[in-house]
């Protein structure tokens, strides 16, 4: 499997970054390094995004456990202990073998990030994942945030459905400077992060969200796979309360003269849960990086 597909191909193309994009993907294999290792077994929780093959729907999903739950078991695997609760979209899909994920462990305290793809076996005690694609990220536009606590006794409360944001998702969404994005392509899954100061991400309407496409690797795995398929899935947390807002549809990127981009996602459905995540982390310092999003 190569590193990029068409789709990806034909943006480094028009923004004329096929060169750096090619430099960059050499970075990108199937092996799972020691120090990769390492930084999986010191993380507290993992984000996958994936497929419902019978909606066709896409979401991203959290899950947490104490740090150790994921790790590496082979060069090329990844093991997960526990998995999402009955109510999370993507329960029955992360307990079906052979399922293309995306995941992403995402390190607020080091604003270091690793992306692993692949294919799911499901295990006695959640999944293994076996690798395709393992690659880490740059830490622009990730925000620090330097402890976390585990907060007894908070359970996750009913998860609340709809097919648009309410005025109060709406505030959620508008005021996060973090959010995860599960997208799919032919070959599997993949989840990135999105970051910026609050207010990147803007509210439309109760089905339309957009955001600035910020200037990163140029590889363009993310807008890349929009392109091929518009189908996406997108995770905002809360980190304090443990909040989730589970969204899925479809986006398209839209190009300025300028070369200058804007995603425009759709949405069709949501998931609301209340303390669904026992993690309470503290204030952010914003990325350096983060450009003014009233610019």
């Amino acid at each position: 499997m190569g590193v990029y597909h068409a789709g990806s191909r034909a943006l480094q193309d028009r923004l004329g970054v096929r060169d750096l994009a090619d430099h960059v993907g050499r970075s990108v294999g199937r092996g799972i390094k020691p120090v990769a290792a390492a930084f999986l077994e010191l993380q507290p929780l993992l984000v996958v995004g994936a497929a419902d093959p019978a909606a066709g729907a896409v979401w991203a999903s959290v899950i947490t456990g104490t740090p150790g739950f994921v790790r590496a078991t082979g060069p090329h695997q990844v093991s997960v202990v526990g998995g999402s609760p009955p109510t999370d979209p993507l329960a029955t899909v992360l307990a079906t073998p052979g399922t293309p994920v995306g995941t992403i462990a995402l390190d607020p305290r080091t604003r270091r990030r690793m992306r692993l793809n692949g294919r799911l076996r499901p295990t006695a005690r959640g999944f293994a994942v076996e690798a395709d694609r393992v690659f880490s990220n740059c830490p622009k536009y990730l925000q620090k945030r330097k402890t976390y606590e585990t907060v007894a006794g908070r359970r996750p409360g009913a998860p609340r459905h709809g097919t648009g944001l309410t005025p109060d998702q709406a505030a959620f969404v508008a005021a996060s400077d973090t959010f995860f994005l599960a997208t799919m392509h032919t070959d599997g899954a993949d989840a990135s992060h999105r970051g910026g100061n609050p207010g990147f991400v803007r509210v439309a309407s109760p089905h339309e969200l957009t955001w600035r496409d910020y200037p990163g690797n140029s590889m363009f795995l993310t807008l890349g796979n929009l392109a091929a398929d518009p189908r996406a899935g997108l995770l905002f947390l809360d980190w304090t309360t443990g909040r989730t807002l589970q969204l899925t549809g479809e986006a398209r990127t839209e190009f300025a003269p300028d070369g200058a981009r804007t995603v425009h996602f759709t949405v069709t459905g949501t998931v609301d849960t209340p303390s669904a995540l026992p993690l309470r982390w503290s204030a952010p310092e914003y990325s350096p990086a983060n450009p003014d999003p009233t610019g």
